[in-house]
């Protein structure tokens, strides 16, 4: 499916008061007229015919909910319940990506299919473009990233209303959300362990990376690399003196990602494993779907998979999505970001515990864990980064070449730079090391 526009963060002031931060409105302001005028300019003629042409379908049953809160981060919270919402139903909450809206991503995302198959109640925050330009979650600025303040706040707040109004059940409260409501749902696991028995990261970016819209943008593409311990720190000092028990985590990204480099994968893998105490080799790999999606899973002492990593083979930036009427299919892709692959929701749902499954870990693990089936012997070319982006083994953002899969930074987009890239598995490629056949 072809790339659309870029999710880019560039905030924009607000309407409320805000004391201390007139220089970040007017970085903010300057960003955001940048990023809207380059944007404009990176949507496919393809894209923009199949969001027109796209067959009219029902819009999901959102109800909006006022009064949940003081709401410091100007957010506005709907919900999705199924008709028959049990007692001590989980809730999930739910972040959009920037452009979006709630009610887009519950359009396209799949997940109220299985909220009405499985009894959870659906929570969806909303932001606006007088928090941000491009209706991005600000999950970079600090003042809406800190435990009690902001846009973080207003999120919690949203949680407690739903136990209070919906009889929700506070110990099966869970959040997931792509691209900037990837990266704040990273926010959210951070400031608030304590709440989320869970979350699913799309596409998202580690806790701590950004700062400013600066950093922001330097941490999409094409990511920060940090040791597990350092990233691990951010999230404890997100929360002081908690000493857990941590959130799990399972990390959906692209492999062809062009906006939110696949290494903030890698990263984000590093940053909770090492949280939970445990080390970045898998414990189990497996694929999943008629795509083949590598699945990596990482188990705490229990056996249970406390982190999860899911690299979806050739797609871009979004949340995959599987349309049609099976029971793993779901979501549409009638507008941008939602791609046409492996049904996320579905097996985010089932990360949760919340498709009727446990999520507790076997008596006896097996002797000889699952892995992938045998691939092909690794494939090796030699060639400028020139020749590497044209043949589609790379690609290239502002003025850098990054391999594909890997996400590894090859230097200057010219033909003067020459790389030996190794492929394996298929579409996955690095920097060979050693000998290469």
């Amino acid at each position: 499916m072809p790339y659309v526009t870029p999710s880019h963060p560039a905030p924009a002031p607000r309407s409320r008061p805000r004391r201390g931060r007139r220089r970040s409105r007017a970085v903010s302001a300057l960003a955001a007229a940048l990023t809207l005028a380059t944007g404009a300019a990176l949507v496919p003629p393809a894209a923009e015919a199949q969001a027109a042409t796209a067959a009219p379908r029902a819009a999901a049953a959102l109800e909006r909910v006022a009064n949940f809160g003081a709401n410091p981060g100007a957010l506005t919270m709907y919900v999705h319940r199924p008709a028959a919402l049990p007692a001590n139903a989980p809730v999930v909450v739910a972040l959009h990506g920037c452009t979006q809206s709630a009610q887009v991503y519950a359009d396209n995302s799949g997940l109220d299919t299985f909220a009405d198959r499985h009894g959870f109640l659906v929570v969806y925050a909303e932001t606006t473009t007088a928090n941000n330009a491009n209706k991005c979650f600000n999950w970079f600025q600090p003042g809406d990233t800190r435990r009690g303040q902001g846009e973080a706040a207003s999120i919690r707040q949203m949680v407690a209303h739903a136990t209070t109004a919906y009889g929700t059940d506070p110990a099966k409260t869970h959040v997931t959300g792509l691209s900037a409501g990837g990266a704040m749902t990273s926010v959210m696991l951070a400031a608030y362990p304590e709440v989320f028995a869970a979350g699913a990261v799309v596409a998202g970016i580690p806790y701590g990376c950004g700062v400013d819209v600066v950093s922001a943008f330097s941490c999409m593409s094409p990511g920060a690399d940090r040791t597990p311990a350092a990233w691990a720190q951010a999230v404890r000092d997100a929360y002081p003196g908690y000493a857990g028990p941590w959130p799990r985590v399972a990390i959906w990204h692209g492999d062809s990602d062009a906006t939110v480099a696949p290494r903030n994968a890698d990263e984000l893998r590093d940053q909770w494993t090492a949280v939970h105490g445990i080390g970045q080799t898998p414990s189990r790999t497996s694929t999943l779907g008629p795509d083949n999606t590598r699945r990596s899973e990482y188990a705490a002492a229990g056996g249970q998979t406390a982190v999860e990593v899911d690299k979806v083979p050739g797609v871009g930036h979004g949340t995959p999505v599987a349309p049609g009427g099976g029971p793993e299919q779901c979501g549409a892709t009638g507008t941008q970001h939602f791609i046409a692959s492996i049904c996320s929701s579905y097996w985010i749902t089932k990360f949760f515990g919340l498709d009727g499954t446990t999520t507790e870990p076997p008596t006896e693990p097996p002797v000889d864990p699952p892995t992938d089936p045998p691939t092909p012997p690794a494939a090796c070319w030699t060639a400028s980064n020139y020749e590497h982006v044209r043949t589609g083994r790379a690609t290239t953002t502002g003025g850098y070449v990054y391999a594909k899969g890997s996400g590894q930074n090859l230097g200057l987009y010219n033909t003067f730079v020459t790389h030996t890239l190794k492929e394996s598995p298929a579409g996955h490629y690095t920097i060979a090391t050693g000998s290469c056949p």
